[in-house]
């Protein structure tokens, strides 16, 4: 090592072939008085124990000259005594405090306390020079040098490299860290299955603290979900030191219960024996019901968007336009387009409360028992009366649906209503100008069973009005400020958008009302119809029996 370095390094104590040669030292000079202070050590028998010890030994006297470098001092330095005074000693070892970055000052050096009088042990230092780049931790002990007469004469250091202890240690610590902060559960059990070591993610997620667990096994977080046969086989996997991976539903301290993705892995000693089972697990619970949640959204989807009807109806009279704009979660917003006898067409719009699955399903039914019952009535008070007395016995108690169905008769051009708890319709003339409000006639469906519903009078409708209605998904969106959108803005867009086809002003009050909220996420399904009074086309229709010639 030596021989690669381009400059060669500072020598130590030469051999005593050497050092023979040498003047003997100056009597009552420091370095005499330390070879006095041997005794009856033969110098021979002295170079040989220095020699033969790993850790490092320096003397210095109190002028700071070195009087004594051992062997392993320089290997662990990556040199020798060099020449200096003691205030340039720790730039020319490259000397660090233990951080390893800030440099030690010279005077704080252990060897340079010893030739004061001090006494220290287990002192750190770090060193890192052209010889050591990488840098080595040292632990230096240091004592003062005395005469026979107690005079101070020098100093001496004992270091010994700790480098990969300290290492060792640091990664050591950093695991520890690793495992205690983690947000997994990291559980160690010893061969027999008794708990030895939880960390913090354990009480975190289970709420049993360390002090409940440890001595015990880990039967502790059993919920009763798993019979016998499952930990049979799980410990079976264990003791043939194989891992385990799979998902356990455990309990908490409280009782609930929860699913535990876990791994167990088994450990073995330095003979090769099982001496520890590490377990790492993760709380899927909210995962799960979060993959459950967006599974129910999807079929939620499908299934309101499977019974929405595909086109408006044609050749009724009346131009159609309507679309459900699903939120995020899926409402439970409604829309259907009914032929009834007579040239007449029935337009429904609902608004199931709550979201998701369950209104979806609601309003599935809704649909369908309104379908059935406009077989058997044309009347719309009627219509809503016994569909509400199916829906109260069916659906769940928190449950109602707001319901308009209104029946558009093109021959007489009249609009026939009942509005169960709905929003307000608007019918707009042809200049826009609001015609008439269209209020609900009743309560939601499905709160009471008895309720009876009324059709409000018929509103004749002229060439070019508008009938609009809405769900909350329009009226109720609310931008960050939480102003709400409201109906009057609704209204405006259609004003704005009279003269094109029905189904883009539908599409421009669901795009004002996203404007609008400026980017914040969807919450309800946005719902708009609008039926105009086709101009023109009611010659075209067929007259009614009691018309004909």
């Amino acid at each position: 090592m030596q021989e690669s370095l381009e400059e060669p390094r500072p020598s130590g104590l030469r051999p005593d072939d050497e050092t023979s040669q040498r003047a003997s030292p100056r009597a009552g000079s420091p370095e005499a008085s330390f070879q006095d202070g041997l005794g009856g050590f033969q110098p021979r028998l002295l170079q040989d124990i220095l020699a033969s010890i790993s850790d490092g030994v320096v003397v210095a006297d109190t002028n700071g000259q070195f009087l004594h470098f051992n062997p392993a001092a320089e290997r662990i330095l990556g040199m020798g005594p060099v020449d200096v005074p003691l205030p340039d000693w720790s730039s020319s070892y490259g000397c660090f405090r233990e951080d390893g970055v800030t440099p030690l000052p010279s005077e704080e050096l252990p060897l340079a306390r010893a030739v004061r009088g001090e006494t220290i042990f287990d002192c750190p230092l770090v060193v890192r020079n052209r010889y050591v780049p990488e840098g080595l931790w040292l632990s230096v002990d240091a004592s003062p040098l005395r005469d026979e007469t107690g005079a101070l004469i020098g100093g001496v250091v004992v270091f010994r490299d700790e480098t990969t202890k300290r290492r060792e240690r640091t990664r050591s610590k950093l695991l520890s860290w690793v495992v205690e902060q983690t947000a997994d559960m990291v559980v160690i059990t010893d061969r027999d299955g008794l708990i030895e070591y939880v960390n913090s993610a354990v009480e975190q997620t289970t709420g049993f603290t360390a002090s409940d667990l440890i001595g015990r096994t880990p039967r502790a977080f059993r919920s009763g979900a798993h019979d016998s046969v499952f930990y049979e086989d799980l410990w079976a996997t264990l003791a043939a030191g194989r891992v385990y991976r799979g998902t356990i539903i455990n309990r908490k301290k409280n009782g609930d219960a929860f699913h535990s993705e876990q791994t167990i892995t088994p450990i073995r000693d330095a003979t090769g024996n099982l001496a520890y089972f590490v377990s790492v697990g993760r709380d899927m619970t909210a995962r799960r019901k979060a993959e459950e949640q967006e599974s129910h959204h999807l079929l939620a989807r499908a299934v309101q968007q499977r019974l929405l009807p595909a086109i408006p109806p044609s050749g009724c009279g009346f131009k159609i336009g309507g679309a459900v704009y699903t939120a995020d979660k899926t409402g439970g917003d409604y829309i259907d387009f009914i032929p009834l006898p007579g040239v007449t067409t029935a337009v429904a719009v609902g608004d199931v409360s709550g979201h998701a699955f369950d209104a979806a399903l609601v309003m599935a039914q809704t649909r369908a028992v309104l379908r059935s019952i406009v077989q058997t009535s044309a009347d719309p008070g009627t219509i809503l009366t016994r569909v509400n007395r199916v829906l109260f016995d069916d659906i769940a108690e928190n449950q109602f649906v707001t319901l308009v169905f209104a029946c558009l008769d093109a021959p007489s051009r009249a609009l026939r209503y009942a509005s169960a708890g709905h929003l307000p319709g608007y019918v707009l003339d042809s200049s826009g100008m609001l015609k008439c409000k269209l209020p609900s006639t009743g309560i939601p469906l499905g709160m009471f069973g008895e309720t009876t519903y009324v059709t409000a009078p018929p509103v004749p409708l002229d060439e070019d009005d508008l009938v609009v209605f809405f769900t909350d998904g329009v009226t109720e969106a609310a931008d960050s400020a939480g102003t709400h959108y409201g109906a009057e803005r609704a209204l405006d867009v259609i004003r704005g958008a009279w003269h094109e086809p029905e189904a883009k002003i539908v599409h421009r009050v669901y795009r004002a009302v996203r404007n609008f909220v400026s980017g914040m996420p969807q919450d309800d399904d946005i719902t708009t119809v609008v039926c105009r009074v086709a101009r023109g086309e009611l010659s075209k229709l067929p007259k009614r029996p009691s018309e004909r010639a």
